[in-house]
């Protein structure tokens, strides 16, 4: 990427089309911070993401959700249990790792599944479910994270086009009833 200027502002849905290796997801990928830049800045939220110190980042990346065209998801864990791990930012190390999560985090985790219409699969391991279902899951994470913004980075590439257009149907509805600020990455316009 070179002598990149955006902005995006809060409650905007913003898609970057563009042909694989055309930088889509280093932009990404480059807003949360998952890599460095070289020159520039970053802000989100009115604060500098390129000159964060660890602890802030951490903060930052709390309000920021991420999914991720190949999904990211643990397929021996119940969908539940996946979508908790939209919460760990919240909770110290110990408690994540004993999957320790209070009342109000399971009542998070099942609302964003309910948005993405999968409440019914809780309790099922996520390998059972279809590439559509899991990507889905993906979204339920992000949303259960409570984030401003959510990097969508191709959510649909693997996707068949009728599949794809539920999930991009379901972050569109998210970002309009939730005020959600969404950006995603595609490879093709429709």
């Amino acid at each position: 990427l070179d002598d990149v200027s955006v902005a995006i502002y809060p409650g905007e849905f913003v898609a970057i089309v563009g042909l694989s290796g055309a930088g889509k997801t280093t932009f990404l990928r480059a807003v949360n911070r998952l890599i460095e830049i070289s020159s520039g800045e970053i802000f989100f939220a009115g604060r500098s993401v390129t000159r964060a110190t660890p602890a802030e980042l951490r903060r930052m990346r709390r309000d920021i959700g991420m999914v991720f065209q190949n999904f990211n998801l643990v397929k021996r864990l119940t969908v539940l249990q996946n979508v908790l791990a939209g919460r760990v930012g919240y909770h110290p190390t110990w408690r994540v790792l004993l999957g320790l999560f209070p009342k109000e985090d399971v009542a998070i985790a099942m609302k964003a599944l309910e948005r993405v219409q999968l409440a019914d699969k809780a309790y099922v391991r996520a390998d059972q479910l279809s590439g559509g279902q899991q990507q889905r899951i993906a979204v339920a994470r992000a949303l259960a994270q409570e984030p401003r913004l959510i990097l969508a980075d191709e959510p649909v590439a693997s996707l068949d086009p009728v599949t794809a257009e539920v999930i991009m149907d379901d972050l569109r509805r998210i970002n309009r009833e939730l005020g959600i600020t969404v950006l995603v990455n595609l490879h093709f316009v429709d």
